[in-house]
């Protein structure tokens, strides 16, 4: 039987980074995982559907806005086969890439599915059945999650489908009806809409992308339906049903009235869940919650001293880099050092076109908390930069504390804003104030002038270029 000091379950972001972590810090490793590293992430989620959000955003501007750049081409075609083929090779790459990183550091990576015997011994099982045993002073549980299911929705991965076979149609559908407006289903539906589906959201909420400011849902929403995207806010799906060659969803709107649509697929995008079933928690006596997160305390420890557990598994935004921070506290909080999350500031991205990022407290958050604060805001339309490159809409928006001046929340929906987001995290880790932001010089022209404008605005209403 092999022994180590770390066992890992799962090879996702969070497991993949908590192994390469304890190797570093000289623990013998072991990383468990039962399809291909990289988790979800890499193989079915974050990284593919960023695949094709960049080459069906390739398509659209050479659609509709390469003429205007004095660009002139044919009519652009999809080879739709070719696009699936490179997201694949994206994949792959980067798997290998995982797979290099994981000898690099000396770690054993078992291919199975690991299962709890006890709190020291872990069962790993490969696709033909064949097992194996070993032995592991820690284990970092990291098995992820997977997507939501709605008993009156079921999935059947033909024409009622969930993320993973959105991301590997054969075709591209007429009408996809999206269930849920949160991150998922607007990434997705963006990705068909500009590759010519009719795409309709329905959410259950009263507005989309519900967890984020509401002033960033307002202008995506105006935004995704200028590009033609149709929505049914707080309206609440009843049935899916399968027919065949189409689907059709029934739903009641606020007002009670019955909502029916036809489409050729539906993608169900109403979350994820955390995937422990495998793992048999009670073996080792692990809890779990009401929604089966395995319990963690404040160091991501378990109620068993020698078992932890990091992203999609427990309590929080089921967000890769999360989970990436969430292994190497574990890793380090094993070697003895002290590190810490802030959760405040892990921050939320939407990759559509334009991106939406949030970090920190949404305006609705501090109105519900009591606390006193202040708003500045610049549109990207007055951005130089913007201008240059045909990306208008959008805006930058900071919160700060009226008293101390300390920003509380950036938020911002405009070209880049998955990358402009981290200045919003470095300024709030140092607890930066927005005169602090106004005082640090921004290269012009560049979408972060924004950001500086921004916080001019939240400083006495002192903004230059709006």
């Amino acid at each position: 039987m092999s022994s180590y000091d770390v066992a890992v379950i799962g090879a996702g972001p969070g497991g993949y980074v908590a192994a390469i972590r304890c190797a570093q810090l000289g623990f013998k490793t072991a990383i468990i995982e039962k399809t291909s590293l990289g988790g979800t992430c890499l193989n079915i989620g974050c990284i593919p559907s960023k695949a094709l959000l960049d080459s069906s955003h390739h398509f659209h501007e050479a659609m509709h806005n390469f003429k205007e750049h004095g660009i002139e081409i044919d009519t652009p075609k999809v080879n739709f086969e070719q696009m699936i083929a490179r997201k694949q090779g994206v994949i792959d790459t980067n798997v290998a890439g995982i797979s290099y990183l994981m000898d690099k550091n000396k770690i054993d990576v078992l291919s199975g599915t690991g299962s709890f015997k006890d709190a020291t011994h872990i069962v790993v099982t490969d696709a033909n059945g064949n097992t194996q045993e070993i032995e592991a002073k820690y284990t970092i549980i990291a098995t992820g999650s997977v997507s939501s299911e709605l008993p009156f929705a079921p999935t059947d991965a033909q024409r009622i489908i969930t993320s993973t076979e959105a991301l590997s149609l054969k075709e591209v559908p007429s009408h996809l009806i999206v269930i849920g407006g949160g991150v998922i289903g607007l990434e997705l539906g963006s990705v068909y809409l500009r590759l010519g589906s009719k795409v309709t959201v329905v959410e259950y909420a009263d507005r989309v992308i519900p967890g984020m400011d509401g002033a960033l849902s307002k202008e995506l929403t105006k935004v995704l339906k200028k590009q033609g995207m149709k929505f049914h806010t707080s309206t609440k799906v009843t049935s899916v049903v399968n027919n065949g060659e189409s689907v059709t969803l029934k739903a009641e709107d606020k007002k009670g009235q019955e909502l029916v649509i036809e489409g050729d697929y539906a993608l169900v995008a109403v979350g994820r869940r955390a995937f422990t079933g495998s793992l048999g928690l009670e073996n080792a006596g692990v809890e779990a919650d009401e929604r089966g997160r395995v319990k963690t305390n404040g160091h991501l420890q378990t109620n068993v001293a020698n078992i932890y557990a990091i992203g999609d598994v427990v309590a929080g935004a089921m967000l890769a880099h999360k989970a990436e921070e969430e292994g190497v506290l574990v890793a380090e909080f094993l070697a003895g050092q002290k590190p810490h999350i802030n959760y405040n500031l892990i921050p939320g991205v939407v990759y559509t076109w334009p991106e939406v990022a949030g970090v920190g407290k949404t305006e609705e958050q501090l109105k519900e908390e009591g606390v006193d604060y202040k708003v500045g805001s610049f549109p990207f339309k007055a951005l130089g930069r913007a201008r240059a490159s045909m990306d208008l809409d959008g805006f930058a928006k900071i919160l700060a504390d009226k008293n101390t001046d300390e920003i509380l929340g950036m938020h911002i929906i405009g070209a880049r804003a998955a990358d402009l987001i981290a200045e919003g995290v470095t300024a709030m880790e140092f607890r930066a104030s927005a005169e602090d932001l106004t005082r640090m010089s921004h290269a012009h022209p560049t979408f972060a002038e924004a950001i500086k404008e921004a916080a001019l605005a939240a400083t006495d209403n002192r903004s230059i270029h709006a």
